[in-house]
Order: structure tokens, then C-alpha cells, then sequence
């Protein structure tokens, strides 16, 4: 095991394993699988996201499965903006397609907070959508986790 597997991803936080702990909730959301990414919060866990609150897994698996159904070819990036020993802030944008073929960019900003396991306690999400053409698409990798030579959003000047 390397040295980089080995290292937990909980509290207290460094620079090095917020940043690692973004990625992965970015890569844990690209999957676009509810069960999956429910497992990175605790089982009270509490969001607010857009106007929505939702309190546990369940509500969060519910949330997560209307969410993948209505936006399609969802890809997400995710990107650290600071961070203290049990919180972190990022910003985001996915691109999705919607049931009748027109194309979104949303664009947000969350704020995180976790318990000594490392998973997430709190959740914040403030989001807004554009509309975009098939053209001004910037993510066109494969479904599932973005490549590691995919730019991010401050490289696609987002």
C-alpha cells in the first residue's frame, strides 16, 4: 500500500488531505451512484442544497436518485477554496443534459463539516444554473471519475 492510501482522510485537516478529500467526494459523486456517495456522511447527516433540507441517508439516497435521473451525462468538478482542522469550503461546476436534450452548467459552493471518522456531517450547497449549447461544453471525458490529466475548473477558467 502507498504511503498516499495509507493516509486517513479525517480531521484534523491538512492542505494535503483536504485536497484529497475533495477529490474524492468528486469522484464519489461522478459515479451518479446514491448508495455510494451516501456513505461519505454520517447517518444524521444534514443538508441544505439549493432549497431542499434533508436530515440522513435516506433522505439523501432519495435526493441523489431524482437528481441522476433528471440530469443526464452528469460531470463534475470540484475544487478546494480553504479549509480549517473539520471543515472545508469548495466551489463546483457539473454539466448535466436535461430530458429534452438542452445542456446546464451549475455552478456552486459548498461548505462541509466532519466528524473525527471523517465522514460529513454537514453539508451546505448554494447553486446556479446556466444553460449552455452542446458546443460550449467543457467536460468531455468518459462517464465516471474525471482523468487525472482532465483540467480542473480554475485551468478551464471557471
Amino acid at each position: 500500500m502507498t504511503q498516499a492510501a495509507a493516509t486517513p482522510l479525517v480531521p484534523p485537516f491538512t492542505r494535503e488531505i483536504a485536497i484529497k478529500k475533495v477529490r474524492a467526494a468528486e469522484d464519489g459523486w461522478n459515479t451518479r451512484d446514491p448508495q455510494k456517495v451516501s456513505l461519505a456522511y454520517t447517518v444524521d447527516s444534514r443538508w441544505r442544497n439549493r432549497s431542499e433540507f434533508l436530515n440522513g441517508h435516506e433522505e439523501i439516497v432519495a435526493f441523489l436518485t431524482r437528481k441522476w435521473s433528471r440530469e443526464l451525462e452528469y460531470r463534475l468538478i470540484k475544487e478546494i477554496w480553504a479549509f480549517d482542522t473539520a471543515r472545508i469550503a469548495v466551489r463546483f461546476a457539473y454539466e448535466c443534459q436535461d430530458g429534452n436534450g438542452q445542456w446546464w452548467r451549475s455552478y456552486g459552493n459548498e461548505n462541509w463539516e466532519f466528524d473525527e471518522h471523517g465522514l460529513m456531517e454537514v453539508r451546505h450547497a448554494c447553486i446556479n444554473d446556466l444553460a449552455i449549447s452542446e458546443s460550449e461544453r467543457l467536460y468531455h471525458w468518459s462517464l465516471g471519475r474525471r482523468p487525472d490529466d482532465h483540467p480542473g475548473l480554475s485551468e478551464l477558467g471557471l
